[in-house]
């Protein structure tokens, strides 16, 4: 249970004791229990903790012109209240409301109750969801463009599960058609280093498929068997870089199957049967008789060849066979038209479309030294995200702070918003970089309590120590961390997690500055007093190294929602400064 769903329970119980007492005109104890109203973080953090209309709600049941009375009547009933501090009645009918201390530092205990399985749902308790992203053509290694669907999509899987969902990650393989055809050519003409045919692919990793291939004797098969193997060669590269990157897939799926076991022709057959295709100049149209789709559809060409759109009728199809509760498909803004379509030919397969889901995720532009990058498959100049990582991993030393850094810019906007992605400051080990500043405050939290057990000092949970505004701040921040998670899954917006983590880490860094005279920890020049635990503070640090000990459970499983590392030691490069405690030897 959240604090808003304690503090709702709360509320709801004064209204329908006012109610059982008469105070609310017309409205009776069964009407005031079943109220459903708001319950949010003011705009202006003086107006309180909280902001309710239920006043405003409940006006009309009571057959009062405004909810002032009623707001009037719930803010001097609260006045003796165990959970809230203080209520305040603000225009027609709105009610402004403070939280006693002890009611949120409560969200401590169950921050450490619960560790890592805070701010989630219980397992299982959701839909059943097939989640498909990337879906790439496998004529090319993953571009960092790609690299955006595929972090975007692992990111609202992680979501889903941690609200109650059970996801099935799914990448849909697209190894059949023209575009396979192309490659294989391109790859058999690289090996005898002639020009690749038109519309064909080019580039070093071309040539690279080629040799592999020569090595397997593939060059000497078939154009189909061929092509089977240039598919295999480029889906070993795939997984590699999505493993390397943190996204992992629980099915891989082959388009070709679909074909192989007729599932293709089936589905068309059936729509046949129900009006939904024609024929044109010899080729086959689906016609849709739905409002989703105002254009007819090639799913069979003149020359006999089935189209993607062809294939995708029957994918979707199986995907909901396999019992699915929802089926959600991450895709490029470009893909717009491609909703609309698959809708249309799920209700003409007498399939519930309203089962369907997409996500749609706009570009991402690469800089470096403010120059944009430009790139391009066919053309063979692209910028790969084995590239980008290896890059970011180097100049930070580390493994994983390429992935990292790509994981926190894809997610730092909307999905309805462009990616810009500055290499070289997310190659800087400094607080400019905004993935650097996030992890170091993770750090930060964990150098503190490591110096604390150096020293003999344990956590404690005496929250009544902290009176102090900005921990108090920083606790009220940890309790909507759970409500941010529920939101984020609900509207499929990871970046609210990380907003949430940037301020997290922002808010802290301000208490830290704030604190140079009065530091979490004593310093150095205290400790040198061998009577220094008779004149420092011990009880009031304890309660907030077990404050920092939530900070950092909450903080990490942020960055763990996100995908992103949560270092417990980070080196400030060229500040000097390493995360390891700096406050205590003040």
């Amino acid at each position: 249970m959240t604090v808003v769903d304690r503090l709702r329970a709360a509320l709801t119980s004064e209204i329908v004791a006012l109610a059982k007492a008469k105070q609310l005109g017309e409205l009776g104890p069964e009407a005031a229990s079943a109220a459903t109203f708001t319950l949010e973080r003011p705009k202006r953090p003086e107006h309180g903790d909280y902001a309710t209309n239920v006043a405003m709600v409940l006006s009309k049941p009571a057959g009062m012109k405004t909810g002032r009375p009623i707001a009037e009547a719930l803010a001097k009933a609260l006045a003796t209240s165990d959970v809230f501090a203080s209520a305040d009645v603000a225009g027609p009918g709105f009610v402004n409301l403070r939280i006693k201390p002890a009611v949120l530092c409560a969200e401590l205990d169950e921050v450490l109750r619960l560790g890592a399985g805070y701010g989630h749902a219980p397992a299982a308790t959701g839909e059943r969801i097939d989640l498909e992203f990337v879906s790439a053509n496998p004529t090319g290694p993953l571009l960092v463009s790609h690299g955006r669907g595929a972090v975007y999509g692992d990111a609202v899987a992680r979501l889903l599960e941690a609200t109650g969902h059970r996801v099935v990650r799914e990448y849909y393989v697209n190894d059949f058609g023209n575009q396979v055809r192309l490659f294989a050519e391109s790859v058999r003409a690289a090996a005898a280093s002639k020009p690749v045919p038109e519309g064909g692919y080019q580039g070093a990793y071309v040539r690279d498929v080629a040799e592999h291939a020569r090595a397997l004797g593939a060059l000497e098969q078939s154009d189909e068997a061929l092509a089977r193997t240039c598919v295999m060669l480029m889906m070993r590269g795939i997984r590699k870089t999505l493993a390397d990157l943190g996204v992992a897939f629980d099915v891989w799926f082959s388009e070709s199957s679909l074909h192989e076991w007729g599932a293709v022709s089936v589905a068309l057959e059936q729509l046949r049967a129900g009006g939904y295709l024609v024929e044109k100049d010899g080729a086959t149209f689906f016609v849709g008789k739905g409002d989703q789709d105002d254009k007819d559809r090639v799913v069979r060409k003149s020359d006999g060849v089935f189209t993607y759109f062809a294939s995708d009728i029957a994918y979707h199809a199986d995907k909901i066979s396999r019992g699915y509760d929802r089926l959600i498909n991450v895709l490029g803004a470009d893909h717009h038209g491609y909703v609309a379509r698959i809708k249309n030919s799920l209700e003409a397969l007498g399939l519930p479309a309203d089962r369907f889901e997409a996500l749609l995720f706009q570009l991402v532009f690469i800089y470096r030294n403010g120059e944009l990058v430009k790139s391009s498959k066919r053309a063979g100049n692209i910028v790969t995200i084995d590239e980008l990582t290896e890059e970011i991993d180097a100049a930070a030393g580390r493994k994983g702070a390429g992935a990292d850094a790509l994981r926190f810019y894809y997610l730092s906007r909307s999905a309805n918003t462009n990616v810009e992605f500055d290499v070289e400051l997310a190659k800087k080990e400094s607080l400019d970089n905004p993935v650097f500043y996030v992890q170091y405050g993770h750090a930060r939290l964990c150098s503190i309590l490591a110096k604390a057990a150096d020293i003999g000092i344990a956590p404690s949970r005496d929250w009544a120590l902290l009176t102090g505004a900005d921990e108090l701040a920083l606790v009220r921040k940890v309790a909507d961390y759970t409500q941010i998670v529920a939101q984020a899954a609900e509207t499929r917006e990871p970046h609210r997690v990380l907003f949430f983590v940037q301020e997290l880490a922002r808010d802290f860094q301000s208490y830290y500055t704030l604190h140079k005279n009065d530091p979490v920890l004593p310093p150095k020049s205290v400790r040198e007093n061998a009577d220094w635990r008779a004149t420092w503070d011990l009880g009031l640090t304890q309660a907030r190294l077990g404050w920092i000990s939530a900070l950092r459970v909450v903080y990490a499983s942020a960055l763990g929602l996100l995908g992103i590392s949560a270092p417990e030691r980070m080196s400030r490069g060229e500040l000097g400064d390493p995360a390891a405690g700096e406050a205590e030897e003040r």
